[in-house]
């Protein structure tokens, strides 16, 4: 049977992780804030240390990842890897082909997406194009270098192979958002590994606390998640042309048992927020409880809040305190500190979206690129008005 399939390669190497090598408890909850802290349980017993600066983690570790599909479904999807004879670090499936969205029962089957993280970009490729060639538009034909170049220096550092027929991570500091917002949503890890798994528990956490300083003090749990999933399309140009307008609520509306899964003991173990009963949760929106999120944001989100907060005060006239917990105080203190944020995410997320759209021509070869872009304004000019 012929599977439409598409992927997405990134390099392992180029992914950031908390540590290459495991430090002590305190380090960790000081690295991932006290709140994820708590509500991961970061203690001894569930990291060992292993010989050349490899680690792994206790199998309860982050078992929130590890979302249940069909059994069957689950192997098919397994079965694919074995497909690549180059080294797949680690995987995982995501989209409406792998977790159900609405708008999709009565249409064809959705392309299942993957994403690859290789530890060798140009080794992979060089091993992938002697078996799957086809796979690869002319760009191919320059050798695994131009590609791995193409790959590696340009955009959100991911190559994309669509419409391919069978049988890396940027995780803590928020980057480009490519890989870590496709993250925050459900996928399906097929190929694991303990760092990305650490990381992707920091990943979760940030989207958690970033969705929450956009909420005001009483929402629900629907909101939540729909906060959490917009965050990725926030300032990508595709959710205004190409994409369905209703794609964040047709995910979350068909999705949210998975998204309970992913969330529900990290919302357990924020301090700031907490369930109040059907379906509803309040959070603390004291500005001493929004200045302390703000500090623990990812690193870009952060500074990019700290510089629009920045250009506000040009605008007034007043310049912006030297020191950091005072700005953040000031974020908080502030009626626009949603704002802030929300135009953060979308200068992160903007220049990469464009990069590595205009990179999918190249990557992806123009026939194969018309026929996915076709694809997506086939959704867009059928959605309902």
């Amino acid at each position: 049977m012929l599977i439409h399939q598409s992927y997405k390669f990134i390099n392992f190497s180029s992914v950031r992780f908390l540590s290459t090598t495991i430090p002590k408890a305190a380090t960790l909850s000081r690295s991932t804030s006290t709140e994820s802290a708590k509500n991961t349980s970061y203690n001894n017993s569930q990291y060992q240390n292993k010989e050349n600066n490899s680690f792994r983690l206790s199998p309860d570790f982050g078992k929130n990842q590890d979302l249940p599909i069909d059994n069957e479904f689950k192997e098919n999807l397994k079965k694919i890897l074995f497909n690549f004879n180059a080294p797949i670090r680690y995987s995982f499936a995501y989209g409406s082909g792998v977790f159900a969205q609405k708008g999709y029962e009565l249409k064809a089957k959705p392309m299942l997406d993957f994403i690859f993280a290789v530890s060798h970009s140009q080794h992979w490729h060089s091993l992938n194009l002697n078996k799957h060639r086809n796979h690869y538009s002319l760009m191919g034909s320059l050798g695994s270098r131009a590609v791995t170049i193409l790959q590696d220096d340009f955009g959100a550092g991911i190559y994309f192979n669509p419409h391919i027929k069978m049988n890396g991570m940027d995780l803590l500091d928020w980057e480009t958002l490519y890989i870590a917002g496709r993250m925050h949503k459900p996928i399906k890890i097929l190929q694991d590994d303990a760092r990305v798994r650490l990381s992707q528990q920091v990943n979760l956490a940030s989207a958690l606390r970033t969705a929450l300083l956009m909420l005001p003090k009483d929402f629900s749990e629907e909101q939540l998640y729909l906060t959490i999933a917009g965050i990725s399309y926030e300032g990508d140009f595709r959710k205004y042309f190409g994409e369905n307008p209703h794609k964040i609520k047709n995910i979350v509306s068909k999705q949210a048992d998975a998204f309970k899964i992913l969330y529900g003991e990290l919302i357990e173990g924020f301090p700031n927020v907490s369930f109040v009963g059907n379906g509803k949760l309040q959070q603390d929106d004291n500005p001493k409880a929004r200045a302390s999120m703000l500090e623990k944001l990812p690193k870009t989100l952060r500074y990019k809040v700290r510089e629009q907060y920045g250009f506000h005060l040009v605008r007034k006239g007043q310049p912006l305190p030297s020191d950091d917990k005072e700005v953040y105080r000031d974020i908080a203190t502030s009626d626009e500190y949603a704002k802030y944020i929300k135009a953060g995410i979308r200068e992160i997320v903007f220049r990469p979206a464009i990069i590595q759209s205009l990179k999918g021509i190249l990557t992806a070869g123009f026939i194969k690129s018309t026929k996915y872009t076709a694809n997506k304004l086939g959704k867009w000019f059928s959605r309902p008005h």
